[in-house]
């Protein structure tokens, strides 16, 4: 038997509920995560400016989140800002390179494999996973070190291990996965939008 839908009361309390929620984690950003968010500025402005990319990965959710932002850095986040691409790279993007990496080489290692071969020293891991467990992002993370790469990391929960990975965690103040990727692209955009504006602007 179906559910009666909410009554309107309801579904209005839910919404406030909800923004509410999400506006006390933003403000829990901005006290507990700014240094952190200062020190990926500096780590990316000073890969780009050296001549270096931006690789970027993540799962589900956090895949959706890497494809966002590096379209941001390679198209532009001001439209009244024009200025070069920016070059910035999604791993998860690709459906053939993903799917034959999963079949053939187990899918915990597809980052890591992409990481071999598109990144260089000099260039830059950002990794997004709300609990910092994913193998697959890990492994990713191990391979950019063993490359010489720096490493980001746009995390949630306590960092999991992701956290001793990286040069940079970001570490969002959440337990709830939703919350966590609202943070997760806010900060994103602050990023994006700070190297245009100290690059370009």
């Amino acid at each position: 038997m179906p559910h009666l839908p909410l009554t309107l009361l309801a579904r209005q309390a839910y919404i406030q509920d909800e923004l509410k929620a999400s506006a006390d984690i933003k403000r829990k950003i901005a006290e507990q995560c700014n240094d952190a968010i200062i020190k990926a500025v500096d780590t990316l402005i000073r890969t780009l400016n050296q001549g270096g990319k931006i690789l970027l990965c993540g799962n589900g959710g956090s895949a959706a989140d890497a494809q966002h932002l590096a379209t941001e850095l390679v198209i532009r986040m001001n439209p009244a800002l024009k200025r070069p691409a920016i070059p910035a790279i999604s791993l998860s993007t690709d459906s053939s390179m993903l799917t034959a990496g999963a079949n053939d080489i187990g899918y915990d290692n597809v980052f890591a494999r992409e990481v071999e071969a598109l990144g260089r020293k000099g260039d830059v891991l950002v990794a997004i996973s709300t609990s910092g467990r994913s193998e697959s992002v890990n492994n990713a993370l191990r391979k950019a070190r063993a490359q010489g790469m720096a490493t980001i990391g746009l995390l949630g929960k306590d960092g999991g291990s992701s956290r001793e990975l990286v040069d940079v965690a970001i570490v969002i103040p959440s337990d709830d996965t939703q919350r966590i990727q609202e943070g997760h692209i806010t900060v994103g955009h602050i990023l994006c939008a700070l190297i245009e504006r100290e690059m370009y602007g």
